[in-house]
């Protein structure tokens, strides 16, 4: 028993409110990067430290902060990492590996001030600003390489510029939407984000290139219908599949979320996220840059050849 077959959804009819969607997201997103003087980088990428503490019995979050701000010792963040008795604490680069304030550590500037709680050093890293920065150029460098080498090879499997812009395009619209929802909600960017990113690049490709390959058979065996009507019925065609295919990594991907542990949370965020809109992105956003093309370079040989026979 198949799944979703002979549908005959109006999904390229529904283009216009899909673009609609699509530029409000952005524009939501993109307003938050604005607010925010950009994406939130984390240690990886902006340089500094982490300090991670363990307390039995908890402590108050603001409490804890406000001690260590008044210690002096560079800290620039404090958070819970995974339950309350775990202590994420970011410092300055400029701190003694984030650990000394004169003669006491962080977690002795802790302990003395809530006696009441006994407080472990868990771990400690530091990252210097110019690895940070090599990180980050490295991380947009392998991005933006990822694009153009995607651009190219759907161009030559295709033969149509057309595909290669709608999926990159479709690409750009995932991680933009992605990048800003981590703005909405003041999340952290880290290299594990990246490689969720890269994931999500790497998933939502290749959902559009079956959409693709589906318009590129159709083309050739439906020669009497509209280019309009040969995407539409393209994407009816392989429905079933994608849908499958996006509830079977969605299914790993939450599982990851609610049982994979702090360390590996924000990755299974990013690629709940990522599934999403990915699979919205093969449907609403890549087949109708395919036919804008299409109907731009088709209105553009129309004029030519017009124009041909007005100079004859």
């Amino acid at each position: 028993m198949q799944f979703l077959t002979d549908t005959n959804f109006d999904f390229v009819g529904k283009r216009k409110i899909a673009v609609i969607v699509s530029l409000v997201l952005i524009a939501a997103g993109l307003v938050s990067l604005g607010i925010h003087g950009g994406p939130k980088l984390s240690i990886d990428f902006r340089g500094g430290q982490i300090v991670e503490v363990h307390c039995e019995p908890a402590l108050d979050l603001g409490a804890a902060r406000q001690v260590l701000l008044d210690a002096d010792v560079g800290v620039q963040q404090v958070q819970h990492f995974g339950s309350d008795e775990e202590l994420l604490i970011y410092l300055e680069t400029e701190a003694d590996l984030g650990v000394a304030a004169g003669s006491r550590t962080i977690p002795q500037i802790l302990a003395e001030a809530f006696p009441e709680s006994t407080v472990e050093l868990r771990r400690e890293e530091k990252v210097g600003p110019k690895i940070g920065g090599e990180l980050r150029t490295g991380a947009i460098n392998s991005v933006i390489v990822a694009l153009a080498m995607i651009m190219l090879y759907i161009t030559v499997r295709f033969a149509h510029f057309q595909f290669a812009l709608g999926a990159v395009v479709a690409l750009i619209h995932d991680v933009l939407i992605t990048l800003g929802l981590f703005s909405l909600l003041d999340k952290e960017i880290s290299l594990v984000i990246l490689a969720a990113f890269l994931t999500i690049i790497g998933y939502s490709l290749n959902d559009t290139i079956v959409v693709f390959d589906r318009i590129r058979e159709n083309m050739g065996m439906r020669r009497k219908d509209s280019y309009e009507a040969v995407v539409n019925r393209s994407i009816n065609e392989t429905l079933s599949r994608t849908i499958i295919t996006s509830l079977t990594t969605l299914m790993v991907a939450v599982i990851l979320f609610i049982f994979g542990g702090p360390v590996i949370h924000e990755f299974a965020f990013a690629l709940t996220v990522g599934v999403f809109v990915g699979t919205y992105s093969s449907i609403f956003v890549a087949s109708p840059v395919v036919i804008a093309w299409y109907r731009w370079r088709s209105g553009e040989r129309n004029l030519r050849g017009k124009a041909a026979t007005a100079n004859s």
